[in-house]
């Protein structure tokens, strides 16, 4: 069996996709059909795409709704039951307080009182219901800034996985760009995938799991606490998560890099397959 490996732009980060089959032109065509899917989930859960359902969401007002794609709903609700069992440590409505808190070069800054105030106002995962049976979003403030940065590659790689299972692929390892990486069944000739993290700082076997990581290296001050809502404290380590998917590896990265550890450890405890990685 062979390893074939493709790569392409998409959701800001180089997507790579490694495939191990004996099908060369196969591969190649399977990873085609990913790269659309990938694509196409970018064109729904984009906020900076008029097309989306997500930027629509941004153009409500306190009480009214929206009936959302199957993708974006799945999002909306790992969000919802993320920021739960967080105790509000993931958010995915407090883009509008960082860029008030961040200058133009990425330094932070004393936001305006009033300014800052009113941005609070539609801020919180409380402000959004979420109605199951006919996927309807309803806003209780205006125009919230739904951010899927948090989780939406992940989403992408889940979803990318269940296109290969389509396509007959057991044995893959997807990557957005080193951020999370999403392993399936084994390399040729090992027992799962290794990979490496924080550059090669960590080793880690990785076998129908993925691992994402968050951190201020390449971003500096980005991250929010959602409890405070003041910027996170610039700190040298990368937090990392195990986790069965990707899209819940993506959220809880960034959970962890804002929960202290003995709330990470007791998450960890209560969901088996969740895994906090030191580096």
């Amino acid at each position: 069996m062979t390893i074939h490996r493709f790569e392409q732009h998409a959701m800001a980060t180089a997507f790579e996709v490694i495939l191990a089959g004996d099908d060369a032109l196969y591969a190649a065509q399977a990873a085609e059909a990913l790269f659309s899917e990938i694509q196409r989930l970018e064109d729904e859960l984009s906020r900076f795409r008029p097309t989306s359902d997500i930027w629509r969401l941004a153009q409500l007002r306190a009480g009214e709704s929206l009936k959302v794609s199957l993708a974006v709903w799945d999002c909306l609700s790992l969000a919802k039951a993320v920021h739960a069992e967080t105790a509000g440590a993931f958010d995915i409505t407090v883009g509008p307080l960082m860029h008030l808190w961040r200058a133009e070069d990425g330094s932070l800054r004393e936001p305006d009182p009033e300014l800052l105030e009113k941005a609070r106002g539609a801020v919180g995962s409380h402000l959004f219901d979420l109605d199951e049976d006919d996927f309807r979003v309803t806003v209780h403030a205006d125009h919230m800034v739904f951010d899927l940065g948090g989780l939406g590659k992940g989403y992408a790689l889940d979803q990318a996985a269940v296109l290969l299972g389509d396509w007959g692929f057991a044995d893959a390892l997807l990557n957005a760009g080193d951020s999370t990486l999403l392993a399936l069944g084994n390399a040729p000739g090992e027992q799962g995938w290794t990979i490496t993290l924080a550059e090669g700082a960590r080793a880690l076997n990785l076998q129908d799991a993925a691992v994402s990581g968050s951190g201020f290296q390449i971003k500096g001050a980005h991250l929010m606490d959602p409890r405070s809502l003041r910027p996170m404290a610039v700190r040298p380590q990368r937090s990392f998560a195990q986790a069965p998917a990707a899209a819940l590896s993506d959220a809880l990265s960034t959970a962890f890099a804002v929960l202290e550890p003995e709330a990470i450890q007791a998450l960890c405890a209560r969901h088996p397959g969740v895994a906090w990685l030191e580096v």
